[in-house]
């Protein structure tokens, strides 16, 4: 997609520069424009356009709409806000958190990168662990025959399902490594269920139908 010079003037305004530092590598980051699932970044002084899930060089697009982009480096995401201004040494934020608000069906449905690959999730505290279908499992790099045999009980019968360790889970930039996982044959569940395995890692309150999730460390 390419932007005319139009729409660049109109989104002129939406302007964000920020300054990443990391142990072997700096970027600098200027957004200068927005549209949804895609941004215009100058990373280092060069014009790039990204669409979420692109990366050029050490940043990654991980989203975008017309007010803000998130974006990614070396793990740690940083959201980029209308006329917001950082610059200098970007530092991890000390308490990493993320706040969820339940949705019309009583449910807290939030983002989460499974093996590197960005899904939808369902906070369940009544799941042991991470419950994933066979088309979700393919499309985090999981082969059909990985895994040890196992069953589980759905609402309507007994099925088949595999037991599986995930390489990483992160969700709101709360990363755990190496999260058991059950991976169930056909289609359920429809969105992967963020379990126990996961959630025993962070700190969890919930009020007023809203969740909060901090790592505890």
């Amino acid at each position: 997609m390419t932007l005319g010079k139009r729409q660049l003037r109109l989104l002129a305004g939406i302007a964000v520069y920020i300054g990443f530092a990391a142990p072997m590598f700096a970027a600098d980051v200027y957004v200068e424009a927005l549209l949804p699932n895609m941004a215009v970044l100058q990373i280092d002084g060069q014009r790039v356009h990204l669409r979420a899930g692109q990366s050029h060089g050490p940043v990654t697009l991980v989203e975008a709409d017309g007010s803000s982009a998130l974006v990614r480096l070396d793990g740690v995401e940083q959201r980029l806000t209308v006329s917001q201004r950082i610059s200098g040494q970007f530092a991890e934020p000390t308490q990493r958190s993320i706040t969820i608000r339940r949705d019309n069906q009583l449910q807290y449905l939030a983002n989460a990168e499974i093996n590197g690959v960005r899904l939808p999730v369902i906070v369940d505290t009544g799941a042991n662990v991470v419950a994933l279908n066979g088309r979700h499992a393919s499309r985090v790099g999981i082969d059909p025959d990985e895994g040890t045999p196992s069953q589980v009980q759905t609402a309507g019968s007994v099925v088949p399902a595999r037991s599986v360790v995930l390489d990483s889970v992160i969700v709101g930039g709360i990363r755990v490594d190496t999260v058991a996982a059950t991976v169930i044959d056909g289609d359920f569940p429809e969105t992967i269920l963020l379990g126990m395995s996961y959630l025993k890692h962070v700190e969890m309150t919930e009020q007023g139908g809203v969740m909060t999730l901090k790592a505890r460390w």
